[in-house]
C-alpha cells in the first residue's frame, strides 16, 4: 500500500456539524475504497493566500491514509463534486525519506488529536455539577 496525504478546504460558510458532515463523509469515501485512514489533521479555519469562490477563509482538514491507486480516483471524483469543497491537494508519498516524513507527520497528527482529549475529559466533570447546581437553586 502506498501512503497518501489530501488535505482539503470546506466553506467557510457551513455551520460545525456541517462542517464535520462533510469532513465524515470523504472519511466515508476512503473507507468504502478500502483504504486504511491512519490519522486525521483538523487543522480549523484559516485564512486563505488569495479569495477562492469569493472565500477569504476556509477549515482545513489533512487525511493521511494508506490505499492504492484507485483510491485516489473515487476520493478525487467526490471532492470535485461536492460544492462545499473549495480546494483540495493530494501527496503521494513514494521514496524512504518521503516515508519518513509521512510517519513523523503522522506521529505529529495523532499527538496533537490526543492531547486535547484529557484535557475535555477533566474539563466534563467540572461541567456537569455546574448545570446541577443551577437546577438545584432554580428549584429551591
Amino acid at each position: 500500500m502506498t501512503c497518501y496525504e489530501t488535505l482539503f478546504v470546506v466553506k467557510p460558510t457551513l455551520t460545525d456539524e456541517e462542517t464535520a458532515a462533510q469532513i465524515t463523509k470523504i472519511k466515508d469515501v476512503l473507507a468504502k475504497e478500502g483504504a486504511e485512514l491512519v490519522a486525521t489533521d483538523d487543522m480549523g479555519m484559516r485564512k486563505l493566500a488569495y479569495p477562492v469562490q469569493k472565500n477569504d477563509r476556509g477549515y482545513y482538514t489533512v487525511l493521511f491514509y494508506k490505499g492504492e491507486g484507485t483510491v485516489i480516483n473515487e476520493l478525487e471524483r467526490n471532492l470535485k463534486i461536492n460544492e462545499d469543497v473549495i480546494k483540495f491537494l493530494t501527496v503521494k508519498y513514494v521514496k524512504n525519506k518521503e516515508i519518513a516524513q509521512f510517519d513523523k507527520l503522522v506521529a505529529a497528527a495523532t499527538k496533537k488529536s490526543e492531547a486535547p482529549a484529557p484535557e475535555a475529559k477533566t474539563a466534563e466533570p467540572e461541567a456537569t455539577p455546574a448545570p446541577e447546581a443551577a437546577a438545584e437553586t432554580t428549584e429551591a
